[in-house]
């Protein structure tokens, strides 16, 4: 029994479709199938539930329940050795890819890169900006190694840290705006505003409670996926933006100034990266020094 069928059939468990397993592990459908049969061969005992011709889902029996649990611990034990003896590799080079929206969470990824070049000064990182759906979709892909997503994590699909740094909410508007005087903004402040939003309205949008009506109730001349182009509409007169705070420099002779929401809105973060993968070295150790700089 290999490991890397392994996580083949962890990948089916996790997708609950072979073919979209075998795209999440860049194979084709027939190679990936092929593994799953001959393992259940080996084992002399069926596996999964094909779904009938309309359906491609598929389900474990109870025998690939049990390997599911097995495969988990096997990999996971594999993956911590790994760790171990790459940590002890000060020579690694590679890449380290990160999705994520715009956030000063970011600079927590920072800190441990900085923390792991000491060590390990030929780790090159390359950061992937977009909102949530971008970011699900690189990782989903295998494009980036970990991404930065908020809200809950479906623990099925994905291993996680969730981090104690919040963002706060607030809305960006020129200094010579009516609701620049005042300290904190209250959802009825923007019922009758034109208002510039962030495109990823869906249902987990944050502000949607907190604004108490309806997207089609509001001002909405503008929505916007990274904030420095949504600053400079706000900057020529368009409309508040809502955001989150530290992003954009309101400081000094800024023409723009930040004020939080009121009740306060915060957002939580985490860390994800997909279940059952085999990381590369670097990947692993930047893991490592990731989840120390999180506590």
């Amino acid at each position: 029994m290999e490991l890397r069928v392994l996580q083949y059939f962890l990948a089916v468990a996790r997708e609950q479709s072979i073919s979209a397993a075998a795209e999440s592990l860049h194979l084709s459908q027939p190679t990936l199938s092929t593994q799953l049969r001959a393992l259940e061969e080996e084992l002399g005992k069926q596996l999964l539930i094909r779904g009938t011709r309309g359906s491609r889902r598929v389900t474990l029996t109870e025998e690939g329940m049990i390997l599911r649990k097995r495969a988990e611990e096997i990999l996971s034990l594999v993956e911590r050795t790994e760790s171990e003896i790459a940590l002890s590799d000060d020579s690694l080079a590679g890449e380290v890819s990160i999705g994520a929206g715009e956030t000063q969470i970011i600079r927590l990824f920072a800190r441990a890169a900085r923390e792991l070049r000491r060590r390990c000064p030929e780790i090159r990182y390359h950061i992937y900006s977009g909102n949530a759906a971008f970011v699900l979709e690189q990782l989903e892909k295998g494009l980036v190694d970990f991404g930065l997503v908020y809200g809950p994590v479906d623990s099925s699909k994905y291993e996680s840290i969730k981090l104690s740094e919040r963002d706060v909410w607030g809305v960006l508007m020129r200094r010579d705006s009516q609701l620049a005087a005042k300290r904190a903004i209250r959802p009825e402040d923007l019922w009758d505003k034109p208002l510039i939003i962030s495109n990823q309205k869906s249902d987990g949008w944050p502000l949607s409670s907190w604004l108490r009506r309806d997207l089609p109730q509001l001002n909405v001349v503008a929505t916007y996926n990274l904030l420095f182009n949504a600053s400079l509409l706000t900057a020529e007169g368009l409309g508040y933006t809502l955001c989150l705070d530290g992003l954009i420099n309101t400081s000094g002779e800024s023409a723009l100034c930040f004020r939080p929401l009121e009740p306060r809105l915060e957002s939580e973060a985490s860390i994800i990266w997909k279940k059952y993968q085999i990381h590369p070295k670097p990947v692993q150790k930047f893991l490592g020094v990731l989840r120390s700089a999180a506590l």
